[in-house]
């Protein structure tokens, strides 16, 4: 399957290959941020579902609210907090 994802004047293409191999997610990590601790909260829990956390959420110097987790696809991701100041 395709997907196309725009953000503002951004095209991001997105698309399924061959798989003879067996897919893999390795070398990078996607980011979901959040504009308040509620909601990197909610979106941590959802993507740990059936994943394995790799970092704890916790409070760093640039986040009131920062982990990291593997989801149940195999791919990594770094949650966050990043609320406007």
């Amino acid at each position: 399957m395709h997907a196309n994802l725009r953000f503002g004047d951004t095209e991001v293409m997105l698309s399924d290959g061959p798989c003879a191999a067996g897919p893999g997610f390795r070398g990078f990590s996607l980011t979901a941020s959040s504009p308040d601790v509620a909601g990197a909260e909610c979106a941590f829990a959802a993507l740990a579902a059936g994943g394995q956390v790799q970092m704890a959420r916790e409070k760093t110097f640039w986040s009131p609210c920062f982990g990291m987790l593997t989801d149940r696809f195999g791919v990594s991701w770094m949650v966050m907090a990043m609320p406007e100041e």
